[in-house]
């Protein structure tokens, strides 16, 4: 499997004009391509292929001399970006959705460059790149695996970062017969089948008060001035202590459990409730589910993705359906006196309907409770 490794760059000052000028080439090259294509499709009815487009990387090189300064195969990845797109968008069309056309980057729009196994070295404390030079970097952690590639991005605030993908063998943890399944809430961040809840940590929240105060200071500075920065700083903090959070519970989860069994969300419908739409995008739910399917696999753990539907109003016990409001926090069964909290109740049924797509017999309340 592929595992990427972050780390943090330090460029001098030259060496971060000279990833500008790189980004802002790729960029010209992005664009042009895309014009290429749509134009050729527009005209001819044809469309230009990946090796096609690769052959006009010489002719443009002598039009624009400073594609020179950026190494062959941090160009030809720009392209392959670009067929990616129209790729994805020719899928979404046969699936009949109605997706947007491909869009060409504006200034500031484009933010990494890819090496493809060359181009790139790492010496001592050094990550030496072609066409760039050795640029300081902070390895806090030993990488294994072979390295495939090697993505050069910036962020919101200007931080660098070196991302490598790696080619790493799978480190299987010991069996272990455990299941759970996990019902997401704003409440609570996540109910889990035996009970246990982990509270929501709100990080939007805590810092909202914050990131209006520098907002305000920004609408009465002027367009790129310093202040603008100081909102996309507090817009990280919140993005990092998320991700963090994700990870840290991801990772508990898959070395406790053999079998995780989450809902399936639709995340963007949940969205049109405006009244809980903020809540909903900072509990961001979704990071947790994404990282403990990668971590998943890697530690040979199950993870099952289940339609939530009906699950916070079946009775976990006997499978009645108990009726009750978004307000009421407590599931009281009036055919089989089951009593319960309403989360734990839905996480009952999402574990079983897991089970169930595993080939598992449907189990009652009583033998769920057991295996706990």
């Amino acid at each position: 499997m592929r595992k990427a490794y972050q780390f943090r760059l330090n460029p001098s000052h030259h060496q971060r004009t000279v990833l500008l000028k790189t980004l802002d080439a790729c960029r010209w090259v992005y664009n042009e391509t895309l014009a290429i294509r749509k134009n050729t499709w527009e005209q001819e009815k044809k469309s230009l292929s990946l090796y096609e487009s690769n052959k006009l990387l010489t002719g443009w090189k002598v039009e624009k001399p400073e594609l020179n300064d950026v190494h062959s195969q941090v160009l030809q990845n720009v392209q392959a970006r670009v067929d990616l797109a129209f790729q994805a968008f020719y899928r979404r069309v046969k699936a009949g959705q109605t997706p947007g056309y491909p869009r060409f980057r504006g200034r500031g729009r484009y933010d990494s460059i890819t090496f493809k196994q060359s181009g790139f070295s790492i010496c001592e404390d050094k990550l030496v790149l072609s066409k760039i030079g050795a640029v300081k970097i902070v390895l806090h952690r030993p990488m294994e695996g072979q390295i495939k590639t090697l993505t050069v991005r910036r962020d919101r605030v200007g931080n660098w970062y070196a991302c490598f993908a790696c080619e790493v063998p799978e480190h299987p943890l010991s069996m272990c017969e455990s299941v759970v399944g996990v019902d997401v809430g704003l409440e609570s961040f996540i109910t889990l089948s035996n009970g246990e809840k982990v509270a929501n940590p709100r990080f939007f929240r805590k810092d909202e008060l914050a990131l209006a105060k520098a907002q305000r200071r920004l609408s009465k500075a002027e367009k790129g001035a310093k202040r603008r920065k100081a909102v996309a700083h507090i817009h990280q903090r919140i993005a990092n202590r998320r991700k963090d959070f994700s990870h840290q519970l991801s990772r508990q989860l898959v070395n406790t459990y053999g079998v995780i069994v989450f809902e399936k969300l639709n995340e963007q419908g949940m969205m049109q409730n405006h009244r809980l739409a903020k809540s909903i995008g900072d509990a961001a739910w979704r990071q947790l589910i994404q990282y403990s399917l990668y971590k998943a696999e890697d530690a040979g753990r199950v993870v099952r993705l289940v339609d939530p539907k009906g699950t916070s109003q079946r009775c976990s016990c006997c499978g009645m359906v108990v009726d009750k409001a978004l307000s009421v926090r407590v599931h009281d069964c009036p055919a089989c006196g089951l009593t319960i909290d309403r989360d734990e109740n839905a996480a009952l049924n999402i574990l079983a309907l897991g089970l169930e797509s595993l080939g598992t017999i449907r189990r009652s309340h009583a033998a769920l409770a057991a295996v706990e």
